[in-house]
């Protein structure tokens, strides 16, 4: 208990000086013009920014291995080197997953722009093919497919087909619906604007829906970050007790036998964890 609430008021006194230290720091920029500037951030902030930029360059996979270094050499035991080295292609695959996330909803947003750029460039006057161009310069919503598809409108090709192509990229999929509002709206003369305002509400209620259902899931995903948190903070407890939970799991048959064991139900409901969520999200 003692050494608990010794490391929750350092905790504590560490977070209340660095935002006494910013509000300082904001001051003197604030009062730049009217007195003298002090000569800079603390030396602690410019090692936090150095820090984070260091972060930026260097892949978060391998953080585990650096980390597996650290308790290698604190333990002495080469183990923690090997589990960290295994952790860097698990790693690996959770930040490209994570990047190929966030690029498909940057793309279904933009094609959200797109659908309705063109619907405000068709009420404007504008014929389809040169609505299309103006609207793709300036919403960005076809990417990397962009070249093929303006091609297809300014020499008079095959606009749906070409944007049923680029369709197939995973966050694209809405421009199968504006191909088929083209092609109905030029086959048999439909109103345009009309069909990509229906689009648009449709496409924006599927985003609401997708956001609604990601904070739904916050509580799943906090589980397992507790559950890859939780080893950690026991470590921490142990050494701060004045044990060596260290060598007890590395140096002993029944330390290694728990650290086997336990290794294996954190993979596997951090597995299990994970699984409930991407369920849920593919329902």
């Amino acid at each position: 208990m003692p050494a608990g609430a010794a490391v929750v008021c350092v905790g504590a006194a560490v977070w209340l000086t660095a935002g006494w230290h910013r509000g300082s720091r904001r001051a003197r920029l604030l009062l730049a013009g009217g007195g003298v500037v002090g000569v800079g951030p603390p030396p602690w902030e410019r090692a936090v920014d150095e820090l984070r930029r260091l972060r930026g360059r260097v892949p978060g996979e391998w953080w585990s291995l650096a980390a597996g270094l650290v308790l290698g050499l604190l333990g002495a035991s080469v183990v923690p080197l090997v589990a960290g080295a295994a952790g860097v292609p698990v790693l690996r695959r959770v930040r490209l997953t994570g990047q190929r996330r966030r690029a498909r909803e940057r793309r279904a947003d933009a094609v959200i722009a797109l659908c309705g750029a063109l619907a405000g460039e068709v009420r404007a006057g504008r014929q389809p093919g040169e609505a299309l161009l103006r609207a793709a310069r300036d919403s960005g919503g076809l990417a990397d497919a962009q070249s093929a598809v303006l091609a297809a409108a300014r020499f008079g090709g095959d606009v749906p087909g070409a944007l049923t192509m680029a369709a197939r990229r995973p966050g694209a999929e809405g421009l199968l619906g504006l191909a088929a509002c083209w092609r109905v709206a030029v086959d048999q003369g439909a109103g345009l604007a009309a069909g990509l305002d229906r689009l648009d509400e449709a496409l924006r209620a599927e985003r609401d829906r997708r956001a609604d259902l990601r904070a739904q899931l916050s509580g799943a995903r906090a589980t397992t970050v507790m559950l890859a948190v939780l080893p950690a903070l026991g470590l921490l407890l142990g050494t701060a007790m004045g044990a060596d939970p260290l060598h007890v799991l590395l140096h002993t048959g029944a330390g290694l036998g728990c650290l086997v064991l336990g290794g294996l139900l954190e993979a596997a409901g951090m597995w299990w964890a994970a699984r409930i969520v991407r369920g849920a999200e593919a329902a």
